[in-house]
């Protein structure tokens, strides 16, 4: 039986604390264990010859729906698996929060657009079931890291009409005995987007000066690359009544231009979205320091506290 991640993380957070703090992190490592229960590899889609999972993490016996984080993975669209995520969702359960850890179809296995058709669906799926996981659909939060964030970005910001949710169940109920599709899918609006270091313009990752291999991998020879780039790009997706944004963006990153959020922010901005950039001066590519990373999570929280659940939560 795999052994969940998740456990291990705890552990070793509990276990690398100073001596002073280690009773401190072990009771509230306990108390996660006790008030917390996991529901691992959740099929939400089958697509592409490839089942693809979703873990639960839910408090026990809330009294009444959560709020509800999505956390989608980085790794360039190619790489990278949920499981290698579980400490990014630590500080969303310790604030009591569900979170949905999710996996997608990476390059090597389908092309783009499949990891942004694949992300609307777990958001559709998170939607459909929140009552039977407790979940508040109106306090979903998406964030991810690098890819992750990309992709928390298209998912939150397309449109139900967009095109890219064709594949997602509720969509196609009759699709195994040749029925007909639901042509009037309702949209899906998430409370906030929290967006790491994200791609928000696809197409200047695929050819010119910033080209990055993991881009061109993802888009392969598609023959309409740049047109779907386009389609795929965030800073292509900005329109007025979008949710609330924060972009949280290293100025020295070599592998996400610094640029992209900057480019975001003033489009936001232009179009009345509520949203805010935090530049982690002289940060990388993630890999920040503590006291980088303790910052960027007090502005995570004071963000999410005015757009979705409220100075009380």
């Amino acid at each position: 039986m795999k052994r969940h991640a998740l456990l291990s993380a705890l552990l070793v957070l509990a276990g690398s604390l100073a001596p002073a703090l280690a009773e401190e992190a072990t009771s509230w490592a306990v108390s996660a264990t006790v008030r917390h229960r996991v529901v691992p590899d959740v099929t939400y889609l089958t697509a592409g010859g490839q089942e693809s999972k979703l873990d639960l993490i839910v408090p026990r016996d809330a009294p009444a729906p959560v709020p509800t984080l999505i956390y989608i993975h980085g790794g360039g669209w190619v790489g990278g698996s949920k499981e290698a995520s579980d400490l990014a969702l630590l500080p969303w359960i310790e604030q009591g929060w569900a979170v949905v850890n999710v996996e997608y179809r990476l390059g090597p296995v389908s092309l783009a657009p499949a990891a942004v058709e694949d992300c609307r669906c777990a958001l559709r799926w998170v939607r459909e079931n929140a009552a039977t996981y407790g979940l508040d659909p109106n306090r979903i939060v998406v964030t991810g890291h690098s890819a992750g964030g990309h992709l928390s970005l298209t998912t939150g910001m397309l449109s139900a009409g967009a095109g890219f949710d064709n594949l997602c169940p509720k969509r196609n109920q009759d699709r195994a005995a040749g029925g007909p599709a639901d042509v009037a899918v309702e949209e899906m609006p998430v409370a906030a987007i929290v967006n790491w270091f994200g791609i928000t313009d696809v197409g200047d990752l695929i050819a010119g000066e910033n080209a990055k291999t993991y881009a061109v991998q993802w888009m392969g020879s598609l023959p309409d690359r740049f047109e779907l780039a386009k389609r795929l790009s965030p800073i292509e997706l900005v329109r007025p009544g979008l949710p609330p944004v924060l972009t949280l963006h290293g100025d020295a990153d070599p592998i996400v231009p610094y640029q992209h959020a900057v480019q975001l922010h003033a489009a936001l901005d232009r179009a009345g979205v509520p949203n805010e950039l935090h530049t982690i001066l002289g940060g990388s590519h993630g890999g920040f320091d503590a006291e980088q990373t303790l910052e960027a999570y007090r502005v995570i929280r004071e963000f999410v506290a005015r757009h979705v659940t409220g100075p009380s939560s």
